[in-house]
């Protein structure tokens, strides 16, 4: 059974964030942009687009335009390469676990970006089904949803090396689950076999750099057949589905793509692909690569044990009424 989360929703309303927008600075150097929709005695009301806060008054230091904020609340686009030979360098918080472009370059088109990055994306193989994944560093880690993984004790990972212009498929067998994070449906998994090569690996960019119509395009193995490319468009950044947000996106993505990269078109990825709608076209989500971000720099948090399978997520019985009794009782 190949798997993919599917999501049985009525498509939910969003809103770009408003062009005219201000910047309420808070206590403790937090800070939220949105629209002020209005400004009572006690409380502002902020629209950000994809839902409206309602601020305490006393929480607030000062309100300013969006152009007037200081430059630490804008988000920072990721620096891009200037060409494929150029070695990716590693991100400043996590050094060498993986990589980002470290210089500003020039887009470049599908086709061209499949060939270079097709053999860093993977087919992630379980008793159960099957899924996406893509390799993040050359010793051989690599990225894809916890549900692809969910209690399965044997997993392979088929990766397609370039050799000599031909690509010769690769099954490993000996792999390890590193981290997981069942929440945000993310699993870090290492490939262990003692004659496995150095990898090459994608690099990682940022969800919050792209703009809505922005081209994207995903690789993965939808219903079991390998190396499958689709292109789109992203719809929406913001799209709110059971409290978390998703990339919405209409490349197709379909059963079995789950775990795989969704890249922009400078080949960076910023997004995985992980759940469509089911009775719909061009309806696919993507976890946004800020929170594949995240679990890698706090992997350790989420380490995953053989000796205790749930060690990341423990969670006692909650504690039942004790009948307090008494002598003479």
């Amino acid at each position: 059974m190949l798997r993919l989360r599917f999501a049985f929703l009525t498509v939910l309303a969003s809103a770009a964030l408003p062009a005219s927008s201000e910047t309420l600075y808070l206590k403790d150097n937090a800070a939220i942009t949105g629209k002020v929709l209005s400004e009572k005695r006690d409380a502002v009301v902020v629209d950000v687009g994809y839902t409206v806060f309602v601020v305490p008054r006393n929480q607030v230091t000062k309100i300013s335009k969006t152009d007037e904020a200081e430059p630490a609340t804008k988000p920072t686009k990721t620096a891009k390469s200037t060409t494929s030979t150029n070695a990716p360098q590693p991100t400043a918080s996590s050094p060498g676990f993986y990589a980002t472009n470290a210089r500003p370059g020039a887009e470049k088109n599908v086709r061209d970006l499949v060939n270079q990055l097709g053999e860093a994306v993977v087919q992630v193989r379980t008793p159960g089904g099957l899924g996406s994944g893509f390799i993040i560093n050359e010793d051989g880690f690599l990225i894809t949803n916890f549900h692809v993984i969910e209690g399965e004790t044997q997993i392979s990972v088929e990766v397609y090396h370039q050799r000599s212009g031909q690509l010769e498929r690769k099954t490993y067998k000996q792999v390890r689950i590193v981290a997981i994070n069942k929440f945000e449906d993310l699993a870090l998994l290492r490939i262990e076999e003692k004659d496995a090569p150095k990898f090459k690996f994608v690099n990682v960019g940022s969800a919050d750099a792209l703009q809505v119509g922005e081209r994207v395009f995903a690789i993965g193995s939808p219903l079991g057949l390998e190396r499958t490319v689709t292109e789109g468009i992203l719809s929406t950044k913001t799209r709110q589905i059971a409290g978390e947000l998703y990339l919405q996106t209409t490349a197709q993505i379909n059963p079995g793509n789950s775990g795989g990269p969704l890249f922009n078109l400078l080949g960076e990825v910023v997004g995985v692909t992980n759940m469509k709608i089911t009775f719909g076209e061009g309806l696919g989500f993507a976890i946004p690569v800020e929170a594949v971000r995240f679990f890698l720099d706090h992997r350790d948090a989420y380490a995953y044990s053989n000796d205790n399978p749930s060690n990341p997520y423990r969670y006692l019985e909650p504690p039942s009424r004790t009948r307090h009794t008494t002598a003479d009782e």
